[in-house]
């Protein structure tokens, strides 16, 4: 749901100096938890993170693109939003940068494998994200611009949402779907992971068109039942999931949500249409 490492690929990070250099966001399914309720911990599936309120700044989204990536260029600027939006730094500790290019690098590499099809049980994960062209946003965050910048055909742009489809049967560590049923449905069934928005954008609605934009991919994939897990007490992240047409189908039995250390988790399901099984 790696470091940042969506669920797919998380490894524990070795400690810095400082056991207080950051905070992992257990819930990496939607709008981060505020941050009394931030631990450390490994990453699950999928997480559009929305923290406490904000200072958020509302952008023109005509010239918003959203798409698959595929350069390099893109998926490491996607790297460093994921690892930028689910930890919280403290930027007092010594070499906390190098810390937080080391997070960017092993996601980076991760998200590679992934996509390009080499990460055993999944048949096929594109990584989609949102960007807006350098110019419209340089103004109200030079950090944003700085780590999530990257060249399109001589345009810089920025990747300011980025989310994973997956499909694939099941995500590690995550409740199971049951649609569709029987032979086929690995090549019909699909996951939402790593969903994330940039911070100062939240309330843009940008969530919810990467959300759009992940359906149309899936069905030009075959798929006809795609899923998406989120914390039980996260209630942004549920509206916003229920606002693009997802119903509930199951939740995280409590024994495993205390042994993986984490919030328990909702199972939330939406039918695309497309050809049947």
């Amino acid at each position: 749901m790696a470091l940042l490492f969506s669920s797919l690929s998380y490894t524990p990070v070795p400690p810095i100096s400082n056991s207080n250099s950051f905070t992992f966001h257990k819930d990496r399914n939607h709008f981060s938890l505020p941050f009394s309720s931030r631990l450390q911990c490994s990453i699950t599936a999928s997480n559009l993170c929305t923290p406490t309120p904000t200072t958020t700044t509302t952008v023109d989204t005509s010239s918003l693109i959203l798409a698959e990536a595929f350069s390099e260029d893109q998926l490491w600027a996607a790297s460093c939003l994921r690892v930028r939006s689910f930890y919280d730094f403290n930027p007092t500790v010594y070499a906390i940068h190098d810390h937080k290019r080391y997070l960017a690098e092993r996601e980076f590499e991760a998200l590679k494998e992934r996509v390009a099809g080499k990460r055993e049980g999944f048949r096929r994960v594109s990584c989609i994200n949102a960007t807006l062209p350098l110019s419209e946003i340089s103004n109200f965050s030079d950090d944003l611009c700085t780590e999530c910048k990257f060249s399109d055909n001589g345009e810089e742009r920025v990747v300011v949402g980025t989310l994973d489809l997956n499909q694939c049967l099941r995500l590690p560590d995550e409740i199971t779907g049951m649609k569709p049923e029987g032979i086929g449905s690995d090549f019909a069934r699909a996951y939402l992971s790593n969903v994330c928005v940039a911070k100062e954008l939240h309330r843009n609605g940008l969530g919810y068109l990467l959300v759009a934009k992940s359906k149309i991919v899936a069905q030009d994939w075959g798929i006809t039942d795609l899923y998406v897990h989120v914390a039980i007490d996260n209630e942004p992240a549920k509206k916003l999931y229920m606002k693009t047409g997802f119903v509930y189908e199951n939740d995280e039995p409590a024994w495993q949500a205390r042994f993986l250390d984490r919030p328990r988790r909702l199972l939330l399901w939406t039918g695309l249409p497309g050809i049947q099984l």
